[in-house]
């Protein structure tokens, strides 16, 4: 089943395909379900095997953005199918890991292939990211990796993440953050009904500048620790996003992605990894 009134498009051509054991899906998406980044770009070979290295990379700089340590209890918002846990996993013990995520088809793929290593406690939740099933300080990390645009709302999200860190706490996340000019554009695309995305990502908001996240960090009481503008080194993801789904025959989620290179490549929707200290 999928949540009730929450259209998730993408993710349900995704899991089709991996029930179908495609191949290809299964290296790309079958553990993370986001972008890649390259160190050097210009060393993409386009192949899915170096997709799914790249998503891994892109994994652990926002975990090193949220500097875990062994003995940490990291919560991972919109957790997918548990990649972020995994990796995590395998590279640190004594960890309390719990995985959040809304669709209870993700959460069932994510209990069903991670498994916990070395110490490590494992747990995947159904809920909701803005109005999240856990206790206040109940957490030393929050992830959100590549996420937050499907959240309904950012604010309510920063405010549940400070409520449920303990005092001094991390929160790392990454996503695509357009440039004011960018911001504005789609508002007043928006007013005519046009919306790039939401017909292949379902909902999505791509409406949050570098400085609107600075000043919602302040009004919740965070402090900025990092902001780290990847753009150029996740550009190497679409061409193996696009082939993938004009390889199953989903042309417009291809499509889609493609227009969103295109931004992406103009410079007005940019991919940051940012973090925040509570």
């Amino acid at each position: 089943m999928r949540p009730a009134n929450i259209p998730l498009p993408y993710f349900d051509v995704v899991l089709e395909q991996l029930q179908l054991d495609n191949p290809n899906m299964q290296q790309v998406f079958g553990r993370h379900v986001h972008w890649g980044y390259w160190p050097q770009p210009n060393q993409a070979d386009g192949s899915v095997k170096d997709f799914a290295l790249a998503a891994e990379r892109l994994c652990r700089r926002v975990c090193k953005a949220a500097n875990i340590q062994e003995g940490d209890r990291v919560l991972d918002v919109g957790c997918g199918f548990g990649g972020t846990i995994a990796s995590l996993n395998e590279h640190f013990q004594q960890l309390h890991l719990t995985g959040l995520n809304i669709d209870p088809r993700q959460i069932e793929r994510a209990n069903q292939k991670v498994l916990p290593l070395a110490n490590n406690v494992i747990a995947f939740v159904e809920g909701d990211a803005c109005q999240m099933p856990f206790p206040d300080h109940s957490a030393d990390v929050v992830l959100a990796v590549e996420c937050i645009f499907h959240f309904p709302s950012r604010a309510a999200f920063f405010k549940e993440a400070k409520r449920v860190l303990k005092p001094g706490g991390r929160l790392a996340l990454c996503d695509f953050v357009p440039t004011p000019f960018y911001c504005w554009l789609q508002k007043t695309v928006a007013k005519w009904g046009v919306s790039i995305s939401s017909g292949s990502f379902g909902r999505v908001d791509t409406y949050c500048t570098v400085s609107d996240y600075k000043a919602l960090a302040q009004q919740t009481g965070f402090t900025v620790t990092t902001l780290e503008d990847i753009t150029s080194n996740t550009l190497p993801t679409y061409p193996v996003v696009n082939q993938l789904f004009e390889q199953t025959q989903h042309s417009k989620i291809a499509k889609t992605t493609a227009m969103v290179e295109f931004i992406s490549r103009l410079g007005l929707l940019q991919y940051w990894i940012l973090g925040f200290q509570s």
